[in-house]
């Protein structure tokens, strides 16, 4: 071509101004995003062709279908070129000057308004125009699969105005080069290429290939992606082994999952994905999980929770959603009725997974118990139906080391005294569960019970207290108790006693306001305990874990009761001699009211001063 004809020259009518500016604070978070538009624009070239050659309407020249970006970081270019069906200058002019931008303009219609650049996700909108975004000047070269065709050159450096002309290029597809602005050089550098490249395409079917544009290609290179996508294939056809590598190449977690579930359907919508459950290093852990989501092995975003249930996002995994509109805002996803038929399905394949594991293999479950048991009770706390659904795989760790649901557990469990409140009971004998936060903490309460023989199981999670909550909800004729806040099951025998009055006068004197009550709780068991209201510390605790307003936990008063055992030899010998030697009396009934105390809470600093005190006290009277 000797002489250069131009085409023409013109310029794009848009009429909002302030377009640029608008857009690009949008894409300020993710400015990569181009890259994605990009190379999604050289997978749908190729993939048009690779159709028509199917119906026999384009041409087998034998080459493999490839895209190919090259960065020059000297010159500050970045260029994306596919072997696909090209465009002719007519085809030029219409989806480019036509269609690109006025696409460009309807989502600035749309969103020039918009506050929360978060509520958008997708962006495959912007398609082409997204490159004006990093580049100070955009040249596509191409040349239509039609024989005959000749190839055009299109160029523009505002974004608003363009020539186009002839060009030399000889061969089927696509060349879209960028000359980077000063403010995105970065995106010539062949590293960040490459990460945001296996970010967004580490999956997709078309080979694509990373070069440096000063380097000859290598004969053996390989393709980035070069991975295929595990969700792909058939769940049968897939090892265990291949599950664990899966996870630790796209987690780069050195531990092995728990367990996985892998979905695969094609009706009435279209969904693949691997979701594992990862083991937990600690308790906070648990909120890190990250779910992929993809359009046709195209990533999208991480942890998108209008499709992936909040609780979901606890796990880690990738989910394929080649029929979601993810161009559209998430108001809209909210109410699509396809997206929520989307979210039910993966919420009931995870508890049809979880309900397999406990009936079949349910030794391996209650191993796993420990590490997915915040996820199971998160997700019954937030889904009514999650819950209906795995409610009979809800299981209790005990102090012993078992496992138990809580229909394994009530033919065992202690019977309330037939005299308790009626209340709540709604014609069934309410059974209590005691509960441990603190084994450490809790060991002399722990002690006292299985002396009697009376179990209890471990709930040490922030979300047990809401939990348990929801479960007394659920069924009236279960109560969860903490091992500290009742021992009605610890009473032998008589539960008055001769002196009681004049005890319960001689500690309520030292316990400053806290109620003190008479108990016969064996010769084995404490001369006295501390039990504090399970409803008003479940209040604290709640107040404190949800927030509200400033010092609305401290309007849950936490209730002590002091429980004097009457059984205890120490008892006898405090009612004999607080009427000989009133001071001895008082002396020794603050100590054991402190070591009730410390059985329950840590001493404030002035009262471990004073409990040191006295017990050198009570020792010299000993000497």
């Amino acid at each position: 071509m000797d002489e250069q004809k131009t085409y023409e020259s013109g310029s794009i009518s848009i009429a909002a101004e302030n377009m640029f500016p608008i857009i690009k604070k949008w894409l300020y978070s993710e400015k990569d995003i181009f890259i994605r538009e990009l190379v999604s624009n050289c997978a749908d070239a190729i993939a048009k062709h690779e159709r028509l050659r199917s119906l026999g309407q384009a041409e087998d020249d034998g080459q493999p279908y490839r895209i190919t970006v090259k960065s020059d970081e000297e010159n500050a270019t970045l260029s994306f070129s596919d072997n696909g069906i090209g465009m002719t200058a007519d085809e030029v002019k219409k989806y480019i000057n036509q269609v690109a931008f006025s696409g460009a303009k309807d989502f600035f219609e749309k969103y020039k308004d918009a506050k929360d650049t978060a509520q958008i996700i997708g962006h495959f909108g912007l398609g082409f125009y997204s490159a004006f975004m990093v580049a100070k000047k955009v040249t596509i070269e191409t040349k239509s699969f039609v024989p005959g065709s000749e190839a055009v050159r299109w160029v523009s450096e505002s974004g608003m105005e363009y020539t186009l002309e002839p060009c030399e290029k000889q061969t089927r597809g696509t060349v879209v080069t960028l000359e980077l602005a000063d403010d995105s050089k970065e995106y010539a550098q062949r590293w960040n290429v490459h990460n945001v490249l296996m970010k967004y395409f580490r999956f997709l079917p078309t080979p694509v290939y990373l070069e440096d544009a000063k380097e000859e290609p290598k004969e053996d290179a390989k393709p980035i992606n070069a991975d295929a996508p595990l969700w792909e294939k058939a769940p049968t056809d897939c090892t265990d082994e291949e599950y664990r590598d899966f996870y630790h190449k796209l987690f780069m977690d050195v531990a092995d999952p728990l367990f996985w579930v892998h979905l695969n359907i094609d009706y009435p919508f279209r969904l693949k994905g691997i979701l594992y459950f990862p083991k937990l290093k600690n308790e906070f852990e648990s909120v890190e999980g990250q779910v992929k989501l993809y359009c046709s092995r195209v990533f999208v975003a991480d942890n998108i929770k209008e499709v992936i249930p909040e609780y979901l996002l606890l796990l880690k995994g990738c989910i394929d959603c080649p029929d979601l509109p993810l161009n559209v805002s998430r108001s809209f996803l909210q109410n699509d009725g396809t997206v929520t038929r989307i979210s039910a399905h993966i919420t009931r394949k995870v508890a049809d997974r979880l309900l397999s594991l406990f009936k079949n293999e349910r030794e391996q479950y209650n191993k796993y118990w420990d590490d997915i048991n915040p996820f199971i009770k998160y997700g019954c706390l937030r889904d009514e139906k999650f819950y209906e659904r795995v409610k009979p795989a809800l299981i209790f760790k005990f102090l012993d080391g078992s496992y138990k649901t809580v229909d394994e557990y009530l033919p065992e469990a202690p019977q309330e005294d037939e005299q308790a409140p009626q209340e709540g009971k709604e014609n069934a004998a309410v059974k209590t569960i005691y509960y441990v936060t603190d084994e450490k903490a809790q060991a002399q309460y722990i002690a006292m019970f299985a002396a009697r023989g009376i179990e209890a199981v471990i709930l040490n999670h922030t979300l047990d207290n809401a939990f348990i909550s929801m479960l007394e909800s659920k069924n009236r004729a279960v109560r969860f108790r903490r091992i500290d806040a009742d021992i009605s099951d610890l009473k032998t025998g008589d539960q008055t006693a001769e002196d009681a009055q004049a005890m319960e006068k001689l500690f309520g004197g030292i316990a400053g306001g806290v109620k003190v009550e008479t108990a016969a709780l064996g010769e084995g068991a404490a001369p006295a305990v501390l039990t504090l209201s399970e409803e008003g510390r479940r209040m604290q605790e709640m107040a404190r874990l949800f927030g509200g307003p400033e010092g609305m936990a401290d309007m849950y008063k936490a209730e002590y009761t002091l429980v004097l055992n009457s059984a205890h030899p120490l008892y006898k010998k405090l009612a004999a001699l607080e009427s000989s030697d009133a001071e001895t009396a008082k002396l020794l009934a603050s100590q054991v009211y402190d070591l009730a105390l410390i059985a329950q809470r840590p001493l404030e600093s002035a009262d471990m001063t004073a409990f040191i005190a006295r017990s050198a006290q009570i020792m010299e009277k000993l000497s």
